[in-house]
């Protein structure tokens, strides 16, 4: 008789025997799949099983992530939106900075292209300010006696004329705009040869007064300077006519005009100096006395 433990505590195989098997069957698997990738339709369906199962094991930290996410680029959003704000508000001021100094230097250009064009010698100046005299239309300039700037000389622009230099100081002048309604400029019509006068007003514009309704003018036509006033050299535009009235119960026409120089939009100007010396007026005889011209009887 055996004596021993109950057949149903009888062990099988030895550890180490099991453990060589499952070895050799580890490494044969291994062989088997490298070599003829037989597994890979088991490896993907069960990837496809765990995949829920992966996402719901990953879904915590993924959420708190993007909600740390969320807010740090809220946060960097708003920083930059204020940052580009700035910016472009820095952009804009250089801008129109930029804008300004080429439009000024296309004017300045436009001035030594026009100081060349004219024979006098030219100064150039700059307007400081203008009069607070609603009444009156004047500016001032950065040139005066010390820049052999005399009363009397013509200021000008690229365009035309702008006024007369009717007071001067050491270091500044007041120039009288062409638009004050206490001035006049002869002027002369390029189309016709029509002389005539034109005066300032209290709108800003021009108007050639006590003309008869037959004057041959028309709308569009340019005057220039006429030069026998012996100030205003000739030859200078000065405006161009706007608008003409021709009134039968009027005895002179109304003909306005608009002056072509830029009166009230640039900062720089010329003053004009003449060169060539007008001939004097000659002095009237003086009148003989009634006693006189009978004695000579």
């Amino acid at each position: 008789m055996e004596y021993g433990l109950p057949p149903f505590f009888k062990r099988g195989p030895s550890p180490l025997a099991r453990l060589s098997l499952f070895i050799a069957l580890s490494v044969l698997l291994l062989v088997t799949d490298a070599r003829y990738r037989y597994l890979d339709a088991l490896r993907d369906g069960a990837s496809l099983a765990l995949y829920p199962l992966q996402r719901i094991a990953t879904a915590p930290g993924a959420v708190y992530h993007r909600v740390q996410d969320f807010f740090v680029t809220q946060s960097q959003l708003a920083q930059e939106n204020a940052r580009l704000r700035q910016e472009q508000l820095r952009m804009s001021a250089r801008l129109q900075r930029l804008e300004a100094l080429e439009a000024e230097n296309a004017h300045l250009r436009a001035l030594l292209k026009a100081r060349d064009q004219h024979a006098q010698k030219a100064v150039a100046a700059e307007i400081l300010y203008a009069e607070r005299n609603p009444f009156s239309r004047k500016i001032l300039v950065d040139k005066g006696s010390i820049h052999d700037v005399v009363a009397g000389q013509v200021v000008i622009d690229a365009a035309g004329v702008v006024g007369q230099v009717t007071r001067v100081y050491p270091l500044l002048s007041e120039v009288t705009l062409i638009t004050d309604k206490d001035h006049a400029v002869p002027v002369q019509v390029v189309r016709t040869g029509f002389r005539a006068i034109v005066f300032g007003s209290e709108d800003g514009a021009l108007e050639l007064r006590y003309l008869p309704l037959s004057a041959d003018i028309e709308t569009g036509d340019l005057l220039v300077t006429s030069g026998i006033d012996s100030v205003y050299p000739a030859g200078l535009p000065v405006a161009r006519v706007t608008k003409i009235e021709r009134d039968a119960g009027q005895s002179f026409a109304r003909i306005v005009c608009q002056p072509v120089a830029g009166v009230a939009q640039h900062r720089q100007v010329l003053i004009l100096t003449r060169e060539e010396a007008v001939p004097a007026r000659p002095a009237e005889a003086p009148a003989e006395s009634p006693k006189a011209a009978r004695k000579e009887r």
